[in-house]
C-alpha cells in the first residue's frame, strides 16, 4: 500500500519529457484525497473515486476517478478518468527557470511506469508556460509521449491513428524571446529645418 501511494509521481513521466519536471518533487510525499477508495489486494488494483486530488510537491493532479494497478513485475500503471462534463488534468513546475510550468488535460490519461509512456485521450491538450504566458501548446484527440526518447506525437483520433476527415490537430509555438510590452516604439525621423519666411528675407534686404 505504501509503495503504491509513493509511486513515481504518477504523471511525472507524462510531463517531464515535454519539459523537465521539477526534480525536487520526486523527494516529496504523495497526498491523495477522494470521496472513496477501494483496494483489491488480489488483483493489485486501487481505485480512488469522487473529486480525486493528488499532489506531490508542485505536481497537482485532478480527476473524477483514478485507477492504480501493479503488474506481475511490480510496475505501476495509472489511469485518470475525467468526471462527467470535465477533463482530467495536471499541472507541474518545470526545472530551468523560476516560474516555468507545464499543464495537460484530457478525458482519459494513461501512464505506464515500465515504458514511461503517457497517453492522453480525447480533447487532449498540453501546454508549457512561463509564468502566465503560454510558450507552446498542442491539441488533438490523442497525444502520446515517450519520456525516454523525448518524443511525442499528436493524432486526430482517439485510437492513435490519424485519419483523413477526422479533424485537425493544432499546435501553437510562440517566439522564444517576445518583445517586452513596454518596448520603445521607433522614433520618427527628424524633419529637415525649414527656411525663414520669405517676408523675413525681404525685410533683411531692405535694411
Amino acid at each position: 500500500m505504501k509503495r503504491s501511494l509513493l509511486l513515481p509521481m504518477l504523471m511525472l513521466a507524462a510531463v517531464c519529457g515535454v519539459a523537465h519536471a521539477e526534480k525536487a518533487d520526486s523527494t516529496k510525499p504523495t497526498n491523495i484525497e477522494a470521496d472513496q477508495m477501494v483496494y483489491d489486494d488480489v488483483r493489485q488494483v486501487k481505485t480512488f473515486t469522487g473529486n480525486v486530488i493528488m499532489t506531490r510537491g508542485t505536481l497537482i493532479i485532478k480527476a473524477g476517478r483514478v485507477v492504480l494497478t501493479t503488474d506481475q513485475y511490480g510496475y505501476e500503471n495509472a489511469v485518470l478518468y475525467a468526471a462527467p462534463g470535465a477533463l482530467a488534468n495536471f499541472r507541474q513546475k518545470r526545472d530551468g527557470g523560476p516560474n516555468l510550468w507545464i499543464e495537460g488535460q484530457a478525458e482519459r490519461i494513461e501512464y505506464s511506469e515500465q515504458t514511461e509512456v503517457s497517453k492522453l485521450f480525447q480533447r487532449a491538450h498540453i501546454q508549457r508556460m512561463d509564468g502566465d504566458r503560454i510558450t507552446d501548446e498542442v491539441n488533438g484527440e490523442f497525444i502520446s509521449y515517450d519520456s525516454r526518447a523525448e518524443f511525442y506525437s499528436v493524432n486526430n483520433t482517439a485510437s492513435g491513428e490519424s485519419k483523413p476527415g477526422a479533424g485537425r490537430i493544432t499546435a501553437v509555438i510562440q517566439p522564444k524571446n517576445p518583445p517586452p510590452a513596454n518596448a520603445a516604439q521607433p522614433s520618427t525621423p527628424a524633419q529637415p529645418a525649414t527656411s525663414a519666411p520669405a517676408q523675413r528675407r525681404q525685410n533683411g534686404k531692405d535694411q
